[in-house]
């Protein structure tokens, strides 16, 4: 694991303290979950924090913290704003360690941290992400354990496949020369692929799913089918807030592709 301050052990030393907000951890947690449904971020994060600070113990309120966190960081695409959006990440992985201390057998705190772990790598250099990929890899297929049908789960892990065959050989040799990086050879395309599709399959309406599968397909260089999985992109209703972006990918990849076979 990635050495970090871990909220396990704030919790343990209670300097989470709980706080005299003016509504019960319960009131927060829903108005969080109305702001989380209405896609903005920014104010869902700030109820589940309140909902945390009367309810430090509570483990839904820390892994939706620790997923607005994520959500909050993932707007922030500037390169001036490079620092707080790392900063965001590191304290969302450390949210979804203190959810996976409270309750180690649900898999949403699993699948938060690997998500968390993982859109915090990509943010890095390729040999900085091997540091973190077999806690990703881990992360996700313990999710998945749990709870076979966790889309966002398929889809770290598929991701986590692509990404790791994207790596420069001589990343990947350094990697299992240096980082102990041998666990990087069970990555491949075709398991990117099945685990990708899955997550489209149990959440077709989300559009990321759909975005990264295509990202894999033309990879690939199986056109017809990344073209279609883009269109998909294309058609979907807006359901996240990085979707205006995710289109707007997805747009300038069907033209790239246009005329590939």
């Amino acid at each position: 694991m990635i050495a970090r301050t871990s909220t396990a052990v704030l919790l343990c030393c209670g300097l989470f303290a709980t706080s005299a907000l003016g509504q019960s951890a319960a009131e927060y947690l829903q108005r969080g979950d109305s702001a989380f449904d209405a896609m903005d971020p920014a104010a869902a994060l700030e109820f589940y924090r309140a909902s945390h600070l009367v309810n430090p113990q509570d483990y839904e309120a820390i892994w939706k913290f620790a997923r607005s966190q994520v959500d909050v960081a993932k707007m922030l695409i500037d390169e001036a704003e490079e620092g707080r959006r790392d900063s965001l990440y590191g304290v969302a992985v450390a949210m979804a360690e203190g959810a996976t201390y409270l309750d180690s057998l649900d898999a949403e705190g699993h699948a938060i941290l690997a998500a968390a772990v993982g859109r915090l790598s990509r943010t890095k250099s390729g040999r900085e992400r091997v540091r973190y990929g077999k806690e990703i890899y881990e992360e996700a297929a313990k999710a998945l354990e749990l709870d076979p049908d966790h889309d966002g789960a398929h889809h770290v892990i598929g991701a986590w496949h692509a990404e790791v065959e994207r790596l420069s050989g001589i990343t990947r040799f350094l990697a299992k020369t240096f980082m102990g990086g041998g666990f990087m050879d069970k990555a491949s395309r075709d398991s990117a692929v099945v685990h990708l599709t899955r997550a489209t399959e149990i959440k077709p309406e989300y559009v990321f799913h759909h975005l990264e599968l295509a990202e894999v397909l033309i990879d690939l260089e199986r056109y017809d089918e990344a073209r279609r999985e883009l269109q998909v992109v294309l058609d979907l209703p807006v359901s996240d807030v990085s979707d205006p972006m995710h289109k707007r990918i997805a747009a300038n990849l069907l033209e790239e592709i246009q005329d590939k076979n």
